[in-house]
Protein backbone atom coordinates (compact mmCIF):
# COMPACT_ATOMS: atom_id res chain seq x y z
CA UNK A 1 0.00 0.00 0.00
CA UNK A 2 1.67 3.27 -0.53
CA UNK A 3 1.93 5.62 1.99
CA UNK A 4 0.55 9.34 1.33
CA UNK A 5 1.82 12.63 2.94
CA UNK A 6 -1.24 14.66 3.76
CA UNK A 7 -0.64 17.63 1.35
CA UNK A 8 -0.17 14.88 -1.48
CA UNK A 9 -3.76 13.21 -0.43
CA UNK A 10 -5.88 16.52 -0.17
CA UNK A 11 -4.60 17.42 -3.57
CA UNK A 12 -5.15 13.79 -5.07
CA UNK A 13 -9.02 14.43 -3.43
CA UNK A 14 -8.87 17.76 -4.41
CA UNK A 15 -9.34 16.63 -8.20
CA UNK A 16 -10.63 13.16 -8.18
CA UNK A 17 -13.43 13.28 -5.46
CA UNK A 18 -15.91 15.85 -7.82
CA UNK A 19 -14.57 13.67 -10.66
CA UNK A 20 -16.01 10.60 -9.25
CA UNK A 21 -19.31 12.45 -7.44
CA UNK A 22 -20.09 13.29 -11.09
CA UNK A 23 -18.38 11.05 -13.63
CA UNK A 24 -21.74 11.51 -15.75
CA UNK A 25 -22.14 15.20 -15.97
CA UNK A 26 -18.26 16.43 -16.64
CA UNK A 27 -19.11 20.10 -17.19
CA UNK A 28 -19.80 19.79 -13.07
CA UNK A 29 -17.49 17.72 -12.61
CA UNK A 30 -15.50 20.10 -9.83
CA UNK A 31 -18.14 21.48 -7.58
CA UNK A 32 -18.17 22.09 -4.23
CA UNK A 33 -20.97 20.51 -3.02
CA UNK A 34 -19.35 16.78 -5.22
CA UNK A 35 -16.72 17.38 -2.74
CA UNK A 36 -18.34 18.61 0.54
CA UNK A 37 -20.90 15.53 -0.25
CA UNK A 38 -18.75 12.44 -1.17
CA UNK A 39 -14.68 12.87 -0.37
CA UNK A 40 -15.52 11.11 2.99
CA UNK A 41 -17.09 8.02 1.46
CA UNK A 42 -14.24 8.25 -1.24
CA UNK A 43 -11.55 7.74 1.68
CA UNK A 44 -13.77 5.53 3.48
CA UNK A 45 -14.29 3.27 1.50
CA UNK A 46 -11.76 3.61 -1.92
CA UNK A 47 -8.44 5.05 -0.71
CA UNK A 48 -6.31 2.34 -2.02
CA UNK A 49 -7.49 3.54 -5.27
CA UNK A 50 -6.47 7.37 -4.96
CA UNK A 51 -5.71 8.92 -7.50
CA UNK A 52 -6.62 6.63 -10.07
CA UNK A 53 -10.02 9.13 -10.62
CA UNK A 54 -11.37 5.50 -13.26
CA UNK A 55 -10.77 3.01 -10.09
CA UNK A 56 -12.08 5.11 -7.81
CA UNK A 57 -15.31 5.64 -10.06
CA UNK A 58 -15.77 1.74 -10.23
CA UNK A 59 -14.68 1.42 -6.63
CA UNK A 60 -17.92 4.06 -5.89
CA UNK A 61 -20.46 2.16 -7.67
CA UNK A 62 -19.14 -0.82 -6.83
CA UNK A 63 -19.76 0.13 -3.22
CA UNK A 64 -23.00 2.70 -3.69
CA UNK A 65 -24.50 0.62 -0.77
CA UNK A 66 -22.29 1.83 1.56
CA UNK A 67 -22.71 5.10 0.50
CA UNK A 68 -23.35 8.58 2.34
CA UNK A 69 -27.05 9.32 1.61
CA UNK A 70 -26.14 12.64 0.65
CA UNK A 71 -23.31 11.32 -2.02
CA UNK A 72 -25.92 8.64 -3.71
CA UNK A 73 -28.38 11.46 -3.51
CA UNK A 74 -25.97 13.79 -5.87
CA UNK A 75 -24.70 10.69 -8.07
CA UNK A 76 -28.19 9.57 -8.71
CA UNK A 77 -28.83 13.47 -9.74
CA UNK A 78 -25.95 13.33 -11.97
CA UNK A 79 -26.54 9.79 -13.54
CA UNK A 80 -30.42 10.73 -14.45
CA UNK A 81 -29.14 14.60 -15.86
CA UNK A 82 -26.85 12.83 -17.64
CA UNK A 83 -29.34 10.18 -19.13
CA UNK A 84 -31.72 12.87 -20.03
CA UNK A 85 -29.01 14.14 -21.35
CA UNK A 86 -27.96 11.55 -23.64
CA UNK A 87 -31.68 10.90 -24.66
CA UNK A 88 -32.04 14.20 -25.74
CA UNK A 89 -29.10 13.95 -27.95
CA UNK A 90 -30.28 10.96 -29.51
CA UNK A 91 -33.80 12.41 -30.35
CA UNK A 92 -31.80 14.97 -32.26
CA UNK A 93 -30.08 13.01 -34.30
Amino acid sequence: MTHWKPYQLLTALAFAIPAIALSASPGLAFSSEAQQMCSGDAMRLCSNEIPDIPRITACMHRKRAQISPGCRALMDREVASARKARRAAAADE
